[in-house]
């Protein structure tokens, strides 16, 4: 893997403190050239309009008659989500409300709603809360508008930060914290009292699909969190992440938390294995390492968060992200969460809006790539003959069909806007 600083060197970059000068013409005018406004070709847009089609009819065919949801146990608690991320999906290829798959899921998710705005089952509030507000925020109807400020207020308090709120009804623990706390704008699931990126990620998100402006407090306190996992010390003089575990790091990808629990605060988490860094002075260090969905997942929400292209923080995530460009995994732990790889791949790029770019090969050689095309060929190649997706790995749920059928659905949609 090619270092940060070799990308710089590579991509000539140079700007000094955040704002001086900028980056964009180094970085993304060769893509902007190439690529900007760039239509898909036709053949490739017939392929993903093919795959999304079979995957519709295989999602239909698992949806539960009885409540209208999708993977929903006999016995609770279920995941509001997993019918929040079917709905969503099928809303981008454009259904609408009155086809009768798409009422009866959003009819599951509104039933969901608690008297303190989340879209839950008794567990994971901000998972399922932020990934069925997505939905919500999709659908032309007036009831599902109606569910959605509440929806944004409970994840604004499910945030570290001066507003969090502790609720007595379920385990989530947001706390009151100042910037000065490592988990100052993260949201955590509530398992090991800490915030995690993937969380924030799918917080943002949801508040983003919403409306949510960049400039909202919710995502001016996320940047905090950002930075922190992040991989990245200093960026040509600009600070970056203050914590001791990236001290001299120039990956410039994202890890997972700034913790593992509650009480490793500060100490970071990746769920990659750890990587040999050189330091300046020439010191072999072990460091936590960035990983493509997390890098994905910070890179968007920096997006999100209104940060221009030539933004320090922005150009060293789209470093490490033209250093590991691949569709074959998920770059830094393989297989594992390969689909959830593909749709915070899909999502970022397209909030990117640069359809072509530059990026390097395993063999060191630069190419043009147009991610739109890789990334709809390769979920043709994974699509089985039902129309679901071949499961590479059951971690973090993705032997679920459904589930991983609704994450290649948002995924190709992404890909054909």
């Amino acid at each position: 893997m090619r270092t940060l600083a070799a990308t710089v060197l590579v991509a000539g970059l140079a700007f000094g403190v955040m704002g001086v000068a900028s980056a964009s013409a180094a970085v993304d005018a060769p893509a902007r050239a190439v690529g900007a406004g760039r239509p898909l070709k036709a053949d490739v847009r017939e392929l993903g309009e093919k795959v999304a089609k079979r995957a519709i009819a295989f999602l239909k065919s698992k949806q539960d008659e009885k409540s209208g949801g999708w993977s929903v146990p006999p016995k609770g608690p279920s995941f509001p989500a997993i019918t929040g991320l079917v709905v969503n999906g099928m809303l981008l290829q454009g259904m609408d409300v009155n086809d009768p798959s798409v009422a009866k899921g959003l009819d599951f998710i509104l039933s969901m709603q608690q008297k303190d705005g989340g879209l839950y089952d008794q567990i994971l509030p901000s998972y399922n809360t932020a990934i069925c507000l997505s939905a919500l925020a999709k659908a032309d109807s007036p009831k599902a508008k109606a569910a959605i400020p509440a929806a944004q207020d409970f994840l604004r308090k499910l945030q570290f930060g001066e507003g969090a709120v502790a609720f007595e009804t379920h385990k989530e623990s947001a706390q009151v914290v100042d910037k000065s706390h490592p988990f100052y704008g993260g949201v955590g699931y509530g398992r090991g009292e800490r915030p995690d990126l993937s969380n924030l990620n799918w917080v943002l998100q949801g508040l983003h699909d919403s409306g949510v402006p960049g400039d909202d407090a919710a995502f001016q306190r996320a940047l905090v969190f950002l930075q922190r996992t992040q991989m990245i010390e200093e960026f040509k003089g600009v600070n970056i992440n203050d914590m001791e575990y990236a001290k001299g790091s120039t990956q410039g990808g994202f890890i997972y938390s700034t913790a593992e629990n509650k009480a490793s605060a500060g100490k970071g988490e990746s769920k990659a294995p750890v990587i040999e860094e050189t330091l300046d002075d020439g010191t072999k260090v072990s460091r936590l390492r960035a990983y493509g969905s997390m890098t994905y997942a910070g890179f968007k929400s920096y997006l999100y968060a209104d940060l221009p292209h030539d933004d320090p923080r922005v150009v060293a995530a789209l470093g490490w992200i033209k250093d590991n460009y691949t569709l074959r995994e998920n770059p830094g732990v393989g297989q594992e969460g390969y689909y959830y790889y593909l749709v915070t791949f899909s999502r970022a790029l397209q909030a990117f809006g640069e359809p072509v770019m530059e990026v390097q090969e395993e063999t060191g050689r630069l190419k043009k790539v147009d991610w739109r095309e890789d990334l709809i060929k390769t979920l043709a190649e994974m699509q089985q003959s039902d129309g679901s997706f071949k499961s590479v790995n059951g971690r973090w749920m993705e032997n679920d069909p459904v589930l991983i059928t609704a994450y290649g659905l948002i995924a190709v949609g992404e890909a054909m806007k």
